[in-house]
């Protein structure tokens, strides 16, 4: 394991933000906040992290969606650093972390448990809170199920949960499963930032409310190579089981995983909408608290960041809080 203290100021190039003095004074003073920035080995691989808050607080644990990075919520988790130990993951892959041969979601959920305890979340007074975006989400469920019990609950943000009449829908109109890629095509190389950056496109496509943050998750979504720019994903993430009858099962999934659930979504979210309330409370998800979060639609940190953290802070301080 290796780490460093820092703060995220250096997030902040002229790449992305030439006048950065036009950014929100929330934004700046969020990335402000001291964090810890590592890597930690999981079954082999490198997995890339930060941290925030102190050890031995009520443990939080934050992942994001498919082909973003934990920058998704580095502007969200400083916010909670003063009540609770916050860590954010890179997903093998993706971000900063490494490659890892098999990507399927039993991979994942270990992974994520892997992290937990290897960054010691495990050790504190209380169990573990998970916070995790599309995605992400679906590999805390995964999580739950492997580890009945080891964590304190999973929000789960914005997780595309649609009942099958819709899915089927959306199959018959020739339309791909979400996160469906060529594992074998290689990244291309755009010559500057600016090309680059006018190819990040985010899924489902939709405008942003706060566009500076738009900014900041395409730049950090690059590297720099020989001869330009690329994406830092890798496209080995495409190798997986991205079967129908996955995608069919996460209604009943959701409902059915072990411990404490609740579901934060975009109120005009076209992956969890109305219908779907009535879907998770058709298949016995009753007792899931179902929180919306206004004007914003799937990319809740994008939209909202605010009254995101706002919906956040709620659940942890009742699975979490007081501590001890």
């Amino acid at each position: 394991m290796s780490s460093d203290i820092t703060n995220g100021l250096g997030d902040i190039d002229p790449e992305w933000a030439p006048n950065p003095e036009e950014l929100p004074r929330w934004f700046v003073d969020a990335l402000a906040v001291p964090r810890e920035e590592g890597f930690v080995e999981v079954d082999g691989t490198g997995i890339h992290y930060f941290r925030w808050g102190q050890r031995g607080k009520p443990p939080v644990l934050m992942t994001h969606g498919f082909l973003a990075h934990a920058r998704c919520f580095a502007f969200i988790a400083p916010f909670l650093a003063n009540d609770y130990d916050v860590v954010a993951y890179d997903l093998s892959a993706m971000g900063d972390s490494a490659v890892r041969e098999n990507c399927d979601m039993a991979a994942r959920g270990r992974e994520m448990i892997g992290v937990a305890w290897a960054l010691g979340l495990f050790d504190a007074d209380r169990k573990p809170a998970i916070v995790a975006h599309s995605f992400g989400a679906s590999v805390a469920l995964e999580a739950l199920e492997q580890l009945p019990g080891g964590f304190a609950g999973a929000a789960t943000c914005d997780m595309m949960t649609l009942r099958p009449a819709m899915l089927e829908a959306f199959w018959a109109g020739g339309h791909t499963s979400p996160g469906s890629g060529n594992p074998d095509k290689p990244q291309r190389i755009y010559p500057d930032f600016a090309t680059a950056r006018s190819r990040y496109k985010l899924s489902p496509p939709q405008q942003v409310g706060e566009p500076f943050l738009m900014d900041y998750m395409a730049y950090h979504s690059l590297r720099r190579v020989e001869g330009g720019w690329s994406w830092k994903f890798s496209p080995a993430v495409f190798n997986r089981d991205n079967s129908r009858a996955d995608w069919l099962a996460i209604g009943p999934k959701l409902v059915s995983a072990p411990g404490r659930k609740v579901i934060v979504h975009g109120e005009e979210s076209l992956l969890f909408t109305r219908d779907s309330r009535n879907f998770v409370h058709e298949l016995g998800g009753t007792d899931i608290p179902i929180i919306a979060i206004p004007n914003s639609r799937h990319h809740l940190m994008l939209d909202q960041p605010l009254a995101f953290l706002a919906a956040i802070r709620s659940v942890l301080g009742c699975w979490l809080w007081p501590p001890g």
